[in-house]
């Protein structure tokens, strides 16, 4: 029965069976959702993760999954399952703000193409969900329409920029939830919130409907409560698509199906690169032991180095901050979004709508970008930056000639407090410290809940896998997830 479910430990598979079976209706549990989001998260100084709520784009679909169980025919895969979404993604017909008064008021006249690929799949989409402004930070503290607090602590950050997906999934107020990732904003929030967010590979999942910060970085990927779920997402979310030149023609697996094989014989390479001496030590000791309990699941594990690493920082907010710059230029006043009222001649208008309509970090990282990218620094800067990402990725290339995949931490410490890092811009963008080499060399990375701290704050591991081998980092995933559990049982 309805009453029966508890959202918080609901799952994609037992979401669709309560349908299927008839313990509840699509619209009863979409109704049941609303309320735990009124009740849960809308409220001042609770966890603000929802900026828009689709109830009746969400009732339309419910009423559709519904009359198919009525009719006895089969549900759709993902049929009755509700989900959320960052709102950098563009959805039709529903305000989409990128988390920014630039685009307060824009209503997108078409879907994303990972949006449509759910619904069609059945899923059924609660609202869209507060991010970073243009998806540009690491705390979640940058929108202009508030921070998001971390279900596990509302004290605390619930890292960023997807931090309203993996804080909707933590608290239970989504089954799942789409986020970005252009340099970590999927795999970081996931690791400070408890929950599992998939990085895919470069091209595997389109980009079309998602508001650009980095063309060359971004990507769409699904935050889950396991790996299963991710598994079952991104079935669904992958694939070619002719509106995105960049998306890749391989052909998708099947990789629910592959998630469960045994593990044993994989090797798995250990950097040293990533465990320096003044790390966290809760933060290390659980990485540690997750990657012990790979060994007792018959895991190789093996020593590796990865040394260009340490430029991994300066080069990827270069990049980043160069693409930004272009690809925030189209945000003037005069086609779309925010247009200052204070204007009286056209340049003006130009430079007071983007001064208002843009929060400091993006104008922060505008000014970067545009100053790598002026005549005489080009060479210095941006060139140069590509050219230690070409390093970075030949790292990657020539390690996963003798290992199958990559561990590492997610994050060097678990969530900061609210503010904490706000007045210092580098060690904020040293958060995604451990993040950034997967997002410049374009491989997938998946992080999975290792550890707590002693306070009950949610670490992460990182996996990352070759290029578009998504089903060997669920994999050993999916293994850490049930080696954990029978550990603590």
């Amino acid at each position: 029965m309805l009453e029966d479910l508890d959202l918080n430990l609901l799952t994609i598979s037992s979401a669709r069976a309560a349908v299927g079976e008839r313990q509840t209706t699509a619209t009863g549990l979409v109704e049941k959702f609303y309320s735990k989001i009124e009740a849960e998260d809308r409220q001042p100084g609770q966890v603000n993760a929802y900026l828009t709520l689709t109830r009746d784009r969400a009732l339309e679909q419910a009423e559709k999954i519904d009359a198919i169980v009525d009719r006895g025919d089969p549900l759709p895969p993902l049929g009755g399952v509700p989900l959320a979404i960052k709102d950098v993604i563009i959805t039709r017909g529903v305000r989409t703000t990128a988390g920014s008064k630039i685009l307060g008021k824009y209503i997108p006249p078409y879907d994303c193409t990972a949006v449509s690929r759910l619904e069609q799949a059945g899923a059924i989409i609660l609202g869209k969900l507060n991010c970073d402004e243009f998806a540009m930070g690491s705390s979640n503290e940058n929108s202009a329409w508030g921070p998001v607090r971390n279900p596990r602590d509302l004290a605390r950050v619930p890292g960023g920029s997807s931090g309203g997906s993996a804080a909707t999934v933590a608290a239970g107020t989504a089954v799942a939830a789409l986020g970005s990732d252009t340099g970590g904003s999927i795999r970081q929030p996931a690791a400070f919130c408890g929950v599992v967010g998939l990085m895919p590979t470069y091209g595997r999942v389109s980009r079309y409907g998602l508001i650009a910060f980095g063309s060359s970085l971004d990507h769409i990927g699904p935050l889950t409560k396991s790996a299963k779920d991710e598994a079952i997402l991104l079935r669904h979310l992958a694939g070619h698509d002719p509106m995105d030149s960049t998306s890749s023609h391989l052909p998708v697996p099947d990789y629910e199906q592959g998630i469960g094989k045994p593990v044993r014989g994989l090797r798995i390479g250990v950097p040293k690169e990533y465990f320096p001496e003044e790390m966290d030590a809760e933060v290390r000791r659980s990485v540690e032991a997750g990657i012990e309990l790979l060994a007792k699941s018959g895991c190789e594990i093996k020593p590796i180095s990865l040394p260009n690493t340490r430029y991994a920082i300066p080069a990827y907010y270069v990049v980043a901050t160069a693409e930004a710059s272009s690809n925030l230029a189209r945000f003037d006043g005069v086609r779309y979004g925010y247009r200052s009222p204070n204007a009286k001649t056209l340049s003006e208008m130009y430079r007071r709508s983007r001064d208002e309509g843009f929060g400091p970090e993006v104008k922060r990282r505008i000014m970067l970008g545009t100053y790598a990218l002026s005549a005489g620094y080009y060479d210095a800067y941006y060139l140069k930056a590509q050219k230690v990402r070409t390093l970075i990725a030949g790292d990657f290339t020539e390690t996963f000639k003798d290992v199958d995949a990559v561990v590492t931490p997610t994050t060097p410490t678990p969530a900061f407090k609210l503010g904490e890092k706000s007045d210092d811009p580098l060690a904020m963008y040293l958060a995604d410290i451990f993040t950034v080499t997967a997002s410049l060399a374009g491989i997938p990375g998946v992080s999975v809940p290792c550890g707590e701290s002693k306070s009950g704050l949610p670490i992460g591991m990182q996996i990352l896998g070759r290029y578009f081998e998504e089903g060997t980092v669920l994999r050993l995933a999916h293994a850490l997830e049930h080696a954990r559990a029978a550990a603590s049982a």
